[in-house]
């Protein structure tokens, strides 16, 4: 097998495990169960992971631009953030891996530590920053940045791990935007 070759296998594999993982979580899911939906042997997953933790970990690292919505007019914010987190809800179930690391928090403490600290580092301290530097004095800003995560972080459960319908994706967008305002602007 050529590299090129066992690095497109890994990324299959790893593809195949986001979406179970992302459906499931983690208990639900086998390395059997992934090496079947990506045509390998179980063995390559213990080889390119080390095991079911190791493909777990792999599946669950966190790459998203939130920061890129902190672009703009705070009257603004609640939109861009809006569409930021519909585009990404109604994208493919194994495209996003904070659904993965949600639905594994409850069974997974490293998942529930995972998700802790992307959703501290790349969304609750750049909002916290974004409003300060709006103009928001620091108390305010950090406590209208919580009030926004821990919104967004509750809809998301509700509506994705709970399993609940998330809806018409306008409405829905609509609805987030408006709220966050809300939130933001205090």
């Amino acid at each position: 097998m050529t590299s090129r070759n066992a690095a497109a296998t890994r990324q299959r594999i790893l593809e195949h495990a986001k979406r179970q993982f992302a459906r499931h979580g983690y208990t639900a899911i086998t390395v059997k169960g992934v090496a079947d939906a990506a045509g390998v042997s179980p063995n390559l997953i213990t080889r390119y992971f080390g095991g079911k933790d190791g493909l777990f970990l792999a599946a669950t690292r966190v790459e998203i631009p939130v920061a890129d919505s902190f672009d703009g007019d705070r009257a603004t914010l609640g939109s861009r953030l809006a569409a930021s987190i519909v585009r990404r809800w109604f994208g493919d179930p194994g495209e996003d891996p904070l659904l993965v690391l949600q639905r594994a928090s409850g069974e997974r403490p490293e998942a529930a530590e995972a998700l802790a600290a992307f959703l501290d580092a790349n969304s609750l301290e750049p909002l916290h920053g974004y409003l300060r530097d709006s103009g928001l004095d620091d108390a305010q800003a950090r406590a209208r940045a919580a009030a926004i995560d821990a919104f967004v972080l509750g809809v998301s459960t509700r509506r994705r791990v709970l399993r609940a319908e998330l809806g018409d994706p306008a409405e829905l967008e609509a609805w987030l935007g408006e709220t966050i305002q809300r939130l933001a602007d205090g």
